[in-house]
């Protein structure tokens, strides 16, 4: 049975058992610090509110997301299914995106349950939600990870995951998606946690790196020849 990340007492004692899996990590987590929960809404909501946002800012996601949720209430397949593809375009929504929802819905209609993908093997279920058009790994994982809790969900794909990879073990270059994935199989079945550790280590690191210099003081007024950093 899957391994599920319902509460931060469940992603701690994880995070526990994850370094002692793979002691490299314990560095990762002096620097990252303990990952919170992050969840998100289940079911048809919850997956096409991932397909929503991708490549979009967080303003205009939200926005378009409002303006989704707004016309249909409830906001369920069965709705979506038969809408004009001309009144999802004009809420905003690009071609592809609403390919992509119109095939999630009909789906479900044939029997896709996605809140059942939880009690199945990581790759299991991984493989059911990239077998509807439209829905790419990194789509699938990240749905099974936040929507689902679904502790050994990996999204190999993500750019933040392979960069703090990346600079945790001091690799010569960023690993691809099939580098991650073999990377990850020593973390099995905590693969999702890993990931979440890596996002925080990821936050950490840029913050140490975007942290302003900070301005010597100034020099009394007779001699000051400006200020320099130090």
């Amino acid at each position: 049975m899957p391994m599920h990340l319902e509460t931060q007492a469940d992603v701690d004692r994880a995070v526990a058992l994850l370094v002692e899996q793979d002691p490299r990590l314990a560095d990762v987590l002096a620097v990252a610090g303990p990952p919170p929960l992050r969840r998100r809404p289940h079911g048809f909501a919850g997956l096409a509110s991932i397909v929503t946002s991708q490549q979009l800012s967080t303003a205009s996601a939200g926005a378009i997301w409002a303006r989704l949720t707004a016309h249909f209430v409830p906001f369920d397949p069965a709705r979506v299914r038969r809408a004009r593809a001309a009144t999802l375009g004009r809420l905003g929504l690009s071609a592809a995106k609403i390919r992509t929802l119109k095939a999630i819905a009909a789906a479900i209609a044939d029997g896709l349950d996605l809140d059942a993908l939880a009690d199945l093997p990581a790759d299991d279920a991984h493989r059911t939600l990239t077998a509807v058009h439209g829905i790419g790994p990194w789509t699938a994982d990240i749905y099974l990870l936040f929507c689902l809790g679904h502790a050994d969900a990996w999204p190999a794909g993500d750019l933040a995951v392979q960069e703090a990879m990346r600079l945790a073990f001091k690799l010569k270059a960023r690993p691809t998606a099939k580098d991650a994935i073999v990377i990850a199989e020593a973390w099995r079945p905590w693969r999702g946690v890993a990931a979440c550790l890596m996002w925080s280590y990821y936050r950490a690191v840029k913050r140490r790196e975007a942290a302003p210099l900070q301005v010597a003081p100034a020099a009394p007024k007779a001699a000051r020849t400006g200020t320099r950093n130090a």
